[in-house]
């Protein structure tokens, strides 16, 4: 028997197909029985909201069958809709808000109160497999709908509501948050977020810590960062090894399609970020309900100073899987930083150049991908470069597959050479040896050489290369480097606390590996000029750096001050992927040394990585 409509969800029908303007957000700011609604919301019913959420990470009722549930429709998204219990109780810890998986698009409207009946169910987005957190749904529901009521009003996340935590995401389990440790909504970041899960929230003077990313996403703070810790100089903040920046949150467009803006770090929004409070892929996240406009502050690409003729300059960039088909415009982009931002240096250390063909399976030469970059560079009005690589194994290099990617070096002709020797292969172990030669000691068997090629923690990851050139005559060698990446480390925000990082263990036997050959060279000219450049994917507080450094190579982005060291944005936090190491000659000499911000903040840019430079004054 078909169910008689209510009087006013029949008036509702005619008054849409009359053609008249009646918006969902009209809709929820209505109550068309407020004595009825309350009834309904309020009275006594078997189980509450509240009583599925509990004060943990998984629901007490996981796999039950619940019936009679009530509430007011929050959002409604594709597959599903969120509602909210509108007469919390006093405890902060337990959440008020719940998603109802209805696998299609769901009948009902923000502002309807309604009464779900179905399963209790923990959603890992991501699958079982991985680190991520669940988050609690009603599935295979039966939904009434009782009348209509004003949506419960957003939590303040901030001043004049509930603060995050500011520097802890959690600080007693050990293992799995979901079998181990307290709940704390107040000091864990985890468990305050938690507590949350599925209501309505509230960001006020929110200010971008990231761009947006390809997925609709921004990093935020709230209150203008009022409440954040160490924020760099552009408007990000800074991860530190005691700080992973639990205040960050996610804007998100997933529940209204384009509702995040295009904006660069430091930008703000013309109104409160409001929506539902939820969880994907390792982070907590603040979708959205209505959309939002972005506040440009403008932040300018920075520029590095020019070095003097007695000055040689040396730079590392990763320039984010460049093949010889991107378009013209790509390879434009990147040859203006190299002239315009970075001063075109006298070497530059390359990490991520693709073969010609990029993601294509085929030959791993590289030689149309240089020589584009090249008369880039040309066409920006900078100097005449020439290029040293070797050409990886196909297939054995990592990153993304039929890709190639590989190290190298762009160098001045006008400024260094490269000195003599035989051109290295992708299999043969460059060696050192005393050539006797005073001022010059130091010979390569190979150059460029790949740097132990064979040794197990270079499988399916780069090779270190190094090279060696002359400036005014005295030797130079610089070592490349683009270490193994993070992939298969938890996530800050996962179920796993504190979070494992497996691919640590590789990065650091990678860096003892380039330590060690740093030692034979330093064996036999302690004066020798060395320079340790590339993306290390590792953080200047990592056992990573701490091969190098107690090598007796000192770490550039290490001396800068915290609000200016960073390459890299990853979810709102701004850290050192990349780095630019000397030995003890050149740093006693003196330097000059730049992170120059031109890339990871912004929203458009030819890589996602800030290049850096060093001016150096030859001993």
């Amino acid at each position: 028997m078909k169910p008689t409509l209510p009087s006013w969800r029949v008036r509702l029908r005619r008054t849409l197909a009359t053609g008249a303007l009646l918006s969902t957000a009209s809709l929820s700011l209505v109550t068309l029985n407020p004595a009825a609604a309350t009834a309904a919301t309020c009275g006594d019913t078997a189980t509450r909201i509240r009583d599925i959420q509990g004060t943990r990470h998984l629901s007490s009722l996981d796999g039950s069958e619940v019936t009679d549930v009530r509430g007011v429709v929050t959002a409604v998204g594709a597959n599903g809709f969120w509602y909210q219990d509108p007469c919390p109780d006093a405890d902060p810890a337990t959440s008020e808000g719940l998603f109802v998986h209805t696998s299609h698009e769901p009948a009902v409207q923000v502002g309807d109160v309604v009464a779900v009946s179905g399963t209790v169910s923990e959603y890992r987005p991501g699958g079982t497999s991985t680190a991520n957190l669940t988050t609690t749904e009603l599935t295979s529901p039966s939904v009434t709908t009782l009348g209509t009521a004003t949506v419960p009003a957003p939590t303040v996340l901030g001043d004049g509501g509930r603060i995050p935590p500011g520097t802890v995401i959690d600080d007693d389990a050990t293992g799995s948050v979901e079998k181990s440790g307290t709940f704390d909504a107040t000091d864990d970041g985890i468990d305050f977020y938690e507590s949350m899960e599925g209501m309505r929230v509230r960001l006020d003077n929110a200010v971008a810590t990231g761009p947006t990313n390809s997925y609709g996403e921004i990093p935020v703070l709230g209150d203008d960062g009022a409440n954040a810790s160490v924020r760099t100089t552009r408007g990000g903040i800074v991860l530190r090894q005691s700080d992973p920046n639990p205040e960050r949150l996610l804007l998100d467009d997933k529940v209204v399609s384009g509702s995040t803006p295009t904006v660069n770090t430091g930008d703000h929004f013309s109104a409160p970020a409001t929506g539902v409070l939820g969880y994907s892929f390792g982070n907590f996240k603040l979708q959205l309900t209505r959309p939002l406009s972005g506040v440009s502050e403008s932040l300018p690409r920075e520029t590095t100073e020019s070095p003097t003729s007695e000055q040689l300059a040396v730079a590392t960039m990763n320039v984010a899987n460049l093949d010889a088909k991107d378009p013209q415009s790509t390879f434009d982009a990147l040859a203006g930083q190299i002239v315009s931002h970075l001063a075109a240096p006298g070497i530059i250390a390359l990490q991520e150049v693709q073969d010609n063909n990029g993601a294509e399976n085929g030959p791993s030469d590289a030689d149309r991908t240089w020589s584009r970059l090249i008369d880039a560079i040309g066409d920006a009005g900078g100097p005449t470069y020439d290029y040293r690589q070797i050409d990886p194994v196909n297939g054995e290099s990592g990153g993304e597959p039929g890709g190639n990617i590989r190290v190298g070096f762009l160098f001045r002709t006008d400024r260094v050479s490269f000195a003599p020797g035989p051109h290295g292969d992708a299999t043969t172990a460059v060696q050192v040896s005393d050539s006797g030669t005073s001022g010059d000691r130091v010979s390569l068997s190979l150059n460029p050489g790949r740097i132990d090629p064979g040794n197990p923690a270079f499988d399916n990851s780069r090779k270190p290369l190094i090279g060696k050139f002359h400036f005014d005559d005295e030797p130079v060698f610089v070592i490349a480097n683009h270490f193994t990446s993070k992939g298969g480390d938890d996530p800050l925000f996962g179920r796993y606390q504190p979070p494992k990082r497996p691919s640590a263990t590789k990065r650091t036997a990678q860096a003892r590996i380039v330590a060690d050959f740093y030692d034979k060279i330093e064996a036999i000219d302690p004066n020798a000029r060395v320079i340790v450049a590339g993306d290390l994917n590792a953080f200047t507080f990592s056992p990573t750096l701490d091969a190098l450094t107690e090598a007796g190579l000192t770490d550039l982005p290490a001396t800068l001050p915290a609000s200016d060291r960073y390459t890299y944005l990853y979810q709102g936090n701004s850290q050192v992927l990349d780095h630019l190491l000397v030995s003890p000659s050149l740093e006693s000499a003196g330097y000059e040394f730049d992170i120059v911000h031109t890339n990871a903040e912004f929203a458009t840019r030819p890589t996602d990585h800030d290049p850096q430079v060093v001016r150096l004054n030859l001993p």
